[in-house]
């Protein structure tokens, strides 16, 4: 059985609410000075008359009051008019919004007077100085925030996050992709490693549909909180198990990275698979504080949010890491929380770490992991092959828990950094923003501190349209500078060879081959090292393209 990730509605990105306060303080100031003006001009009259100053003052004060009113009336009904087109929009919680606020004593008066002011709160944080608020009546929404506007951050609509679906094929160019299935070590660079205490004592919290039980976590190790919507998955919601087998599961026939880490399953998502941002960030504040080390959210939106940021920058406060799948919708940005730069976010490669048409790219994207047809659990005991950045987010996260457990002492975030700079240099030479950092290369992770790794690879056949060539990146993985390789090119049977510079240790070199538009091209590299050099890992040293560019590239 196939799986694949679906969003149930696009999402737009949602107005920021600032925008629209400072739009109220700049006319409520226009209308006080309008006020002032009169007012002075009033005054001086009274004072130069018979002088009848008692009179004169309470006649400036009612025009002062007013003149404040009349203030009030325009920038409550331009504020309405904003939050309206705000609001109008069907990918947020109808009815509701989120406010963010700027202390603990403004969140406080405001609970105090919500009730009065026809608001209806579902839930606040003290923690994240915020509030979940239901209204009936957008006018006495807009008079609450005009009256306070100093109280606030940010007023937003609460934005919907869903379980991405893999969208239909479109522009980018078709390629092979290559299922992983049962083969997920192999696949990210750990194969014959053994892997069974990996993750122990590690804790990764799943934000997702529930995670139910299944073998492959045996006993013990799945524990679950209540954020709103109940402990476990409705019937057939399986999101959640699947991606908890992914980061910790311990079976044969549902393998996971690290599988002697704990899960803490936090149910994010209502009967239909929805969430939206403030649950997220309810949930991200319950995790850390229950001592989870690594959060994985294998969800997302497009639009964020000043409470789910602060709900992220707490967290990690208390040394955590979210990592976040990078959507499905084949776009050049990232979903959020995905997109918010401290997030671990995570694209999807095959099993030879080409990039899944599907998967999101972007400046913000920080690494990729296998996504294309990966063994994992789903309900019932069940097992599918699972489809989408939401199933390599979870590799990722059970590749930080398998780090620290193996580094006693080690921070997810110190793991963190160990895993981005020992990844596969993948697509363009570098970072780029279909990979990120690269694809996921626990192996090389696992070994960084072996002062006598060597291992070079040919790293990727990368496609650059703008200058007709294939790229061919070769990359150093082990531990000190290497010279003496050789690149075998082969073109289409025309045989050359291309000596390479120095390559320090993690970076890479690049071979470009010319390619004629319109004309397939059968590309085939091999990389030898220099006499008496023995590769940890040869199998990499090989790679085979096949390229059919477009007349005119």
């Amino acid at each position: 059985m196939t799986m694949n990730d679906k969003p149930r509605s696009p999402v737009v990105p949602a107005l920021v609410a600032v925008a629209l306060i400072g739009f109220l303080a700049w006319s409520l100031v226009r209308h006080q000075r309008r006020a002032d003006a009169l007012l002075a001009g009033e005054g001086a009259r009274a004072e130069s008359g018979d002088g009848r100053v008692a009179v004169a003052e309470a006649a400036r004060r009612a025009r002062e009051n007013a003149l404040a009113a009349e203030a009030r009336r325009a920038g409550r009904a331009a504020f309405r008019e904003r939050l309206a087109a705000h609001l109008d929009n069907k990918n947020m919680r109808e009815g509701e919004v989120s406010f963010a606020f700027k202390d603990a004593d403004a969140l406080r008066r405001f609970l105090e007077r919500a009730g009065a002011a026809g608001l209806r709160v579902l839930s606040s944080s003290g923690t994240l100085l915020a509030a979940r608020v239901r209204y009936s009546s957008l006018d006495a929404l807009a008079a609450e925030v005009v009256d306070n506007a100093d109280d606030y951050d940010e007023v937003g609509g609460n934005v919907i996050a869903t379980i991405p679906e893999t969208p239909a094929l479109d522009e980018r160019a078709a390629r092979a992709q290559v299922p992983v299935r049962n083969n997920l070590l192999d696949a990210i660079g750990a194969a014959g490693l053994d892997n069974s205490l990996w993750g122990r004592g590690v804790t990764i919290a799943v934000l997702d549909s529930g995670v139910m039980g299944d073998a492959t976590f045996g006993q013990g190790r799945l524990r679950a909180l209540d954020v709103g919507y109940g402990l476990f998955a409705d019937s057939g919601a399986g999101h959640g198990t699947a991606v908890a087998a992914l980061a910790a599961g311990a079976s044969d026939d549902a393998p996971g990275v690290a599988p002697g880490a704990d899960i803490l399953s936090i149910r994010v998502t209502d009967a239909d698979g929805v969430s939206d941002m403030y649950t997220i960030a309810q949930a991200i504040i319950m995790a850390a504080d229950a001592g989870a080390q690594i959060i994985n959210v294998s969800l997302g939106g497009s639009g964020g949010s000043t409470v789910l940021m602060r709900a992220i920058d707490y967290a990690m406060g208390l040394g955590a890491v979210v990592v976040a799948s990078a959507g499905n919708d084949q776009a050049s940005r990232l979903a959020w929380p995905a997109a918010y730069a401290p997030v671990i976010s995570v694209g999807a490669t095959d099993a030879v770490q080409q990039q899944v048409i599907f998967s999101n790219s972007g400046e913000q994207l920080q690494i990729a992991a296998p996504g294309y047809f990966v063994q994992t659990a789903w309900v019932d005991g069940e097992r599918i092959n699972f489809t989408g950045t939401s199933a390599s987010a979870p590799v990722v996260a059970g590749a930080i828990a398998a780090l620290m457990s193996v580094n006693p002492g080690m921070t997810a975030q110190e793991a963190w950094v160990v895993l981005s700079t020992h990844a596969d240099d993948a697509g363009a030479m570098g970072r780029d923003n279909d990979y990120g950092a690269g694809g996921i290369d626990l192996g090389w992770a696992m070994e960084s501190g072996d002062p006598t790794r060597v291992d070079t690879a040919v790293s990727s056949h990368y496609y650059n349209a703008r200058e007709g060539t294939i790229e061919v990146v070769v990359q150093n993985r082990g531990a000190t500078g290497m010279s003496g390789m050789t690149l075998v090119v082969d073109v289409n049977g025309a045989v050359s060879n291309v000596a390479l510079p120095w390559v320090d240790p993690g970076a890479s070199a690049v071979v470009k081959v010319p390619v004629q538009a319109g004309a397939q091209t059968v590309l085939r590299t091999t990389l030898l090292n220099a006499d008496g050099v023995t590769d940890r890992n040869p199998a990499n040293n090989q790679r085979a393209s096949v390229v059919a560019p477009a007349t005119g590239g």
